[in-house]
């Protein structure tokens, strides 16, 4: 069985932590670089249930996308809940390893699995790495459609494709429209629109979209056909492909190497919101109305 330093040094040539944003948090958060590791589980987000799934599933490495302390922090004591995840995987000898932006940035990253998993083929980065002559990496996808879809129809192809939460998907636009052009971006996007707008394309599948961004696309589009209609899924949804993806990379790696590794994916669903409640009492027909 290979040592953690092996298996961290594997996963830092596919996400080197020097192409994560500086403001990030990634790396190494706990573990023995001289420990051995035989099952490394996959998931968004380092949170109590997915650390008692590492331990139940005899996990030796767990690998998150999302940061445990993005802030930073001056104790570790288990008397919050990112103490109390941290003493839980340290005293049942789990590692924890964060790849974020540096994974966002990748090539493959977290928006070529978001890509997939909703169809699309794609045709390079949406905000491209200035750093990489081949434009492979980047921020975000865009991605071309085998056939013409509708946007209703491609919206019902994404809540397929992705995993199914509370929420669902947010759809913004004509439903009839054709959509055969499609930018994605794993996680929160709105900071991206001016991007999309340039990219041309018929429809941004992203998560976390603001009131104000949104509409403000959405009334920049009535001048330019529509374009780009919006389709916003839960944040943690958006990023969970990347796990497939992540850990059918080192299952690669292991084969190479011979370390015979055993790699889980998570299907714990981390998604903050449980329900989804639909008001009757307004509708859109005459918003202005008196009641």
């Amino acid at each position: 069985m290979p040592k953690l330093s092996a298996v961290i040094a594997a996963l830092e040539a596919l996400w080197p932590p020097e192409r994560a944003e500086e403001w990030d948090a990634v790396g190494l958060v706990c573990g023995d670089p001289d420990a051995e590791v035989s099952r490394v589980l996959f998931a968004v987000d380092p949170v109590h249930e997915v650390a008692e799934e590492a331990v139940r599933t005899g996990a030796d490495l767990l690998v998150t996308h999302h940061p445990l302390y993005l802030r930073g922090t001056t104790t570790v004591a288990a008397t919050g809940f990112k103490g109390r995840v941290v003493h839980s995987l340290i005293k049942n000898n789990v590692a924890l390893h964060v790849a974020h932006t540096n994974a966002d940035r990748a090539d493959p990253g977290v928006s070529d699995a978001l890509a997939a998993a909703v169809g699309l083929r794609v045709t390079g980065p949406l905000v491209p790495d200035r750093t990489d002559p081949a434009g492979r990496r980047g921020l975000g996808r865009i991605g071309e459609l085998d056939a013409p879809l509708t946007l209703a129809e491609f919206a019902q192809r994404a809540a397929k494709g992705l995993p199914h939460t509370a929420t669902g998907l947010r759809v913004a636009g004509d439903p009839e429209q054709a959509v055969r052009t499609v930018a994605v971006c794993g996680g929160s996007g709105d900071s991206l629109f001016g991007d999309v707008r340039r990219a041309g394309v018929d429809v941004y599948l992203t998560a976390d979209l603001r009131h104000h961004p949104a509409s403000e696309a959405q009334q920049a589009g009535l001048f330019d056909e529509g374009r780009p209609s919006l389709v916003d899924a839960a944040h943690w949804a958006t990023e969970w492909p990347w796990c497939e993806q992540a850990a059918s990379q080192l299952d690669e790696i292991s084969d190479r190497h011979g370390w015979a590794l055993r790699t889980y994916v998570s299907r714990t669903v981390t998604d903050p919101w449980t329900a989804h409640a639909v008001s009757t009492e307004f509708t859109n027909s005459n918003p202005g109305a008196p009641r």
